[in-house]
């Protein structure tokens, strides 16, 4: 008999070798929060991503679109279905979540991130250290971030997934980069 999927406070293992040391699963998403034909406002679940205000616009872009791999990763249930245009041409799957791209600056950044990673498996917590855009081999990165401490970390950007009004009230203060 297959498991039902839990509520989205359930946590569950992220698809990877191994979680990161310290870090919570990824939420489990039911088949009511996956809800395709509701407005991305109406949703249980709410996607941020938070970027450093000071990067320049490059580096900001580059941080947001590797923090959508690692979500997407994490939570594959997020890439809705599929479409087809009127001329029969497939268009792959996008978010049905949507997703609000906001700005920080890098001590809110470090407060959002860790204020979120507090609540376990509540919300999915996904960082770009700064160490991941200074190095050009990724064995480095892992090397370097390694040996860097998480209270001297800086960070690029940092993505929440989780439920609505948990994620609102991290965020609640910040704008819409741009």
């Amino acid at each position: 008999m297959p498991s039902t999927p839990q509520p989205i406070s359930q946590p569950i293992s992220r698809p990877t070798d191994r979680p990161a040391s310290g870090s919570a699963p990824a939420p489990r998403l039911s088949d009511e929060d996956i809800r395709t034909d509701l407005s991305t406002r109406q949703a249980r679940l709410k996607w941020v991503i938070v970027v450093d205000e000071a990067l320049p616009a490059g580096r900001q872009a580059n941080a947001a679109a590797c923090m959508a791999a690692s979500v997407g990763r994490a939570l594959p249930e997020l890439v809705g279905r599929d479409g087809e245009d009127a001329s029969g041409a497939a268009h792959p799957g996008l978010p049905w979540a949507g997703c609000s791209v906001l700005a920080a600056d890098a001590a809110t950044l470090h407060g959002v991130r860790g204020r979120a990673a507090a609540l376990g498996g509540e919300v999915l917590v996904v960082d770009m250290p700064e160490q991941a855009q200074t190095s050009r081999v990724y064995d480095e990165y892992l090397d370097r971030l390694a040996g860097t401490g998480a209270d001297d970390l800086t960070y690029c950007a940092v993505s929440l997934v989780g439920p609505r009004k948990k994620v609102d009230k991290l965020v609640r203060t910040l704008s819409l980069l741009g």
